[in-house]
C-alpha cells in the first residue's frame, strides 16, 4: 500500500504538468508540504503560473480549495470569519480559511494585521473567534503566493508569519522553450479555467493523504544526519552577512521537510542528500542579511550553497 501511494503521489506531478508548464520544482514542494503538514510561500512575477498551479495540484487531489484575494482593505474576519445578527442572534459564519487548501493570493499587499491573521490557523489548525476555537479541516494547507518586495504597493510579510511557512519556493520566468510549449498549449485550445478539459485527473484522495502523512511521519532520521542539520541552522548564525539566523523552527522544518522528500524517493530514513536538497527551499526566507551585504548584492540563497559547501556532511 505505501509502494502504491507513493506512485500515485508521483503520478499527481504528471497531472498537474498537464496544465502547468516547467513548475516541476514547484509542484514537488507543494507535495511535500502536503506530506509534512506544513505550509507554502509561493514568490515569483505576475504570470508565472502561481494560482493554476495550486488550483490543479487541488483538482488532482480532490481537496477543497478556496482563494483569498489579499488587498490592502482586506480585514482578518474577511479571512478568518466573524459572527454576524443573523434570525435574531448572533452566529457564526465561515471565512475562506474553512477549507483544505487556502490560496492567499498576493498575501504581501495587505498590511500586517490582516497577514497575522493566519497564525492561529498556520500553526494550530485552528480558528479563535469571539472566544470560541473551532477546528480547521484536514488536510489544511496555506498557499500564499507573493510578488518580489521591490514592487510597489507591497507589504513584508512579520518575520512570525515567514516563519511558519515550510517552503518559500521561487517561481522564476520560464526559459524559452518552456515559454514556446505554454503558447503552443493556448493556441491549441487549453483553457486554464477548465481543467478537466485539458485532461487533468484526480489521483488521490484526503484518506490517502492522510495515510503518506502518516507513513512519512515513520520516516527515521539517524543521530548524525540530525546532527549534521542542526550544523546547518548554526552556521547561518555565525555568517558574516547574515544579521538573523535560522531559528530551532527552522531546524525542525529542515528535517520534516526532508522527511517527506526521503519518504516519497522510497527511504525509510533521512540521508544527508535530502536534508540538502531541502535546505534553499526551507531556510531561505528564514534569513535577514545585514544591510551591507545586501549592498554588495549577496543573496540569501548564495549564502546557503557556500554553509552546504563549508559544513561536514556526515559519513
Amino acid at each position: 500500500m505505501t509502494d502504491e501511494l507513493r506512485q500515485r503521489l508521483r503520478d499527481v506531478r504528471t497531472e498537474v504538468g498537464k496544465a502547468v508548464v516547467g513548475q516541476d520544482g514547484a509542484v514537488t514542494g507543494l507535495i511535500v508540504a502536503l506530506l509534512a503538514r506544513g505550509h507554502v510561500l509561493l514568490e515569483g512575477v505576475p504570470g508565472v503560473a502561481k494560482t493554476l498551479l495550486v488550483r490543479t495540484l487541488s483538482h488532482t487531489l480532490q481537496l477543497d480549495t478556496k482563494r483569498v484575494q489579499f488587498t490592502p482593505d482586506l480585514m482578518p474576519g474577511d479571512v478568518t470569519g466573524s459572527m454576524i445578527f443573523e434570525g435574531g442572534e448572533f452566529v457564526f459564519r465561515e471565512g475562506p480559511v474553512f477549507t483544505n487548501i487556502l490560496l492567499a493570493d498576493e498575501i504581501n499587499r495587505t498590511p500586517p494585521k490582516t497577514q497575522s491573521s493566519l497564525l492561529e490557523a498556520m500553526e494550530e489548525r485552528q480558528v479563535s473567534v469571539d472566544g470560541q476555537t473551532r477546528p480547521l479541516p484536514a488536510p489544511f494547507l496555506v498557499a500564499a503566493t507573493m510578488n518580489p518586495i521591490e514592487y510597489e504597493g507591497t507589504y513584508t510579510l512579520p518575520e512570525a508569519q515567514l516563519d511558519r511557512f515550510l517552503l518559500k519556493l521561487v517561481l522564476d520566468v520560464p526559459p524559452r522553450e518552456t515559454e514556446f510549449e505554454v503558447l503552443r498549449r493556448h493556441a491549441a485550445g487549453f483553457n486554464p479555467r477548465d481543467l478537466a478539459a485539458a485532461g487533468v485527473r484526480a489521483v488521490l484522495g484526503a484518506d490517502e493523504l492522510a495515510q503518506a502523512q502518516a507513513a512519512v511521519a515513520r520516516v527515521g532520521a539517524a543521530e548524525d544526519v540530525i546532527g549534521y542539520t542542526v550544523d546547518l541552522a548554526r552556521a547561518t548564525r555565525t555568517s558574516p552577512s547574515v544579521k538573523l539566523g535560522v531559528s530551532p523552527r527552522g531546524s525542525t522544518a529542515l528535517l520534516a521537510a526532508a522527511k517527506a522528500w526521503a519518504w516519497l524517493q522510497g527511504f525509510d530514513s533521512v540521508t544527508p542528500d535530502h536534508i540538502q536538497d531541502m535546505a534553499l527551499p526551507v531556510l531561505r526566507h528564514r534569513i535577514q542579511l545585514r544591510p551591507e551585504a545586501e549592498l554588495e548584492g549577496v543573496s540569501v540563497d548564495a549564502i546557503l550553497r557556500s554553509i552546504l559547501a563549508q559544513v561536514q556532511v556526515p559519513i
